[in-house]
């Protein structure tokens, strides 16, 4: 199976409206996405679709990321859409009754998974997404195009639950899309660079949450998660977060939010960072995606 399979190609609605309005004008301020040149999805595509890349991650406060935007300036785009320079993702996790892509990733397996069903708000475009580990420790995505209106499902006898079966079967992962349940929700606002000659790309990502049942896992709002996606090598984006005293730290928006949000997890491994700098709290929103009951992990 090759790294990204679509039944369709994505094409752009007309933008909606109402979708983290005052985030999105504060993250654009404070990050000066206005001050890049603007790329548009097929350009970053074309240049740096990267599905097999091998991903680094800092949690950087936003001053820190803004001067890491102007020292990228004169070789990074922005993704712009519509004349927007951010999307807001709602992305639903699915695991089985006892979390084995979540053990899976914090005992630190070879062959670690992850299955989600994601949704860019303002696009009305919904993936299905499967992201392995190869064997030499890089990460491969792969993604099928669903309707908008099937996100946060994973239904039998659909061809999401045959995509990801054949996935995780080629992968030489013993689960299938009748073992998965929604497990948790991830949103955040994120803005997208691309060095278009070097093929390199990063990713900002900030008002991040991660909701399950009536609680909310959040990141101080002081920081964002900057994600370089690459090749082995280090991009000249890593480079300059070293200068900016950043180090690599190994986090996953979903691993982290799981462990703040579900008693009794053997969380040592995320314990430290998620706790000095995410929050929890009751839920804030009503979620798109129906409640996911407790009984599911007892």
């Amino acid at each position: 199976m090759s790294a990204t399979t679509s039944t369709a190609p994505l094409s752009l609605a007309s933008p909606g409206t109402g979708v983290a309005a005052l985030p999105r004008a504060r993250i654009t301020e404070l990050l000066h996405l206005d001050t890049l040149r603007a790329a548009s999805l097929a350009e970053i595509d074309a240049a740096a679709a990267l599905q097999h890349r091998v991903d680094r991650k800092y949690l950087i406060p936003t001053s820190s990321a803004a001067r890491l935007i102007a020292q990228l300036a004169a070789t990074h785009h922005v993704l712009d859409i519509h004349g927007r320079r951010t999307t807001a993702y709602r992305t639903t996790y699915f695991d089985t009754p006892h979390l084995a892509a979540w053990r899976a990733h914090i005992q630190g397996r070879r062959r670690r998974w992850k299955v989600r069903t994601r949704l860019y708000a303002e696009d009305r475009l919904c993936r299905m997404e499967v992201k392995t580990k190869d064997g030499r420790g890089a990460t491969v995505k792969h993604a099928h195009t669903v309707d908008a209106d099937a996100y946060g499902r994973l239904e039998r006898g659909t061809e999401a639950a045959a995509f990801v079966d054949g996935v995780l079967r080629d992968s030489g992962i013993d689960v299938t899309a009748a073992d998965l349940a929604p497990a948790g929700e991830v949103c955040y606002l994120r803005a997208a660079l691309a060095d278009l000659e070097a093929g390199t790309r990063l990713t900002l990502d900030g008002a991040l949450a991660c909701h399950r049942d009536d609680r909310t896992a959040a990141l101080d709002p002081g920081y964002v998660l900057v994600e370089t996606k690459g090749t082995a090598r280090p991009a000249p984006a890593d480079r300059h977060l070293l200068g900016l005293g950043a180090r690599p730290v190994s986090l996953s928006k979903y691993i982290v939010g799981l462990s703040l949000l579900v008693p009794g997890l053997p969380d040592n491994h995320v314990r430290r960072l998620a706790r000095t700098r995410f929050h929890t709290g009751p839920r804030t929103e009503t979620p798109r995606m129906a409640r996911i009951g407790r009984n599911t992990f007892a």
